[in-house]
């Protein structure tokens, strides 16, 4: 048990968040940025025309903000509703100790799972799913109350979602 313990610990590990320092972005970048936000596909000549510089200039810039962090990655943000995940609730849960805050990182894998948080305040993690129905959001519901440490769980469900998005590059 003692290994296995430790293999989580170290599995979990990496999960952990990196303490973040602002990067040094001109004017220049947050255009780039802002426009990357609302089309991550947009090629480096459309980019160049929306801040003047030439597509090799762009492309350098997009290349050392991925590389410094700011560009973490580029997906497609997919509708939830539309691959059948309808039902979003927040969950608010409070763990008796960071040992059992801890053990929600396992979670993290899980497909409905689409946020997870510690936080401060109320209660100890915040976690975003996204559940097929209330079947779903009952079973995970009941795999998170089962974990020893954990002390209560409040979930928020969703009726409407006026706005959802990333940071704002200004």
């Amino acid at each position: 048990m003692e290994s296995v313990m430790s293999v989580d610990h170290q599995e979990t590990d990496s999960i952990r968040q990196i303490r973040h320092r602002p990067a040094d972005l001109d004017a220049i970048d947050r255009k780039i940025l802002g426009a990357l936000a609302v089309d991550a596909s947009s090629s480096y000549a459309e980019l160049s025309r929306v801040v003047n510089l030439s597509a090799p200039a762009v492309h350098d810039r997009v290349k050392r903000l991925k590389r410094d962090g700011v560009i973490k990655s580029t997906v497609a943000v997919l509708d939830g509703c539309k691959l059948g995940r309808t039902l979003l609730t927040f969950l608010v849960v409070d763990t008796s100790s960071y040992s059992a805050t801890r053990k929600l990182l396992k979670f993290t894998d899980r497909p409905e799972v689409e946020e997870l948080h510690t936080v401060a305040g109320d209660g100890c993690v915040l976690i975003k799913v996204r559940a097929v129905d209330t079947e779903g959001l009952e079973s995970f519901l009941m795999e998170i109350q089962s974990l020893e440490g954990v002390r209560s769980v409040r979930s928020y469900i969703t009726l409407s979602t006026f706005i959802e998005r990333g940071p704002a590059p200004e």
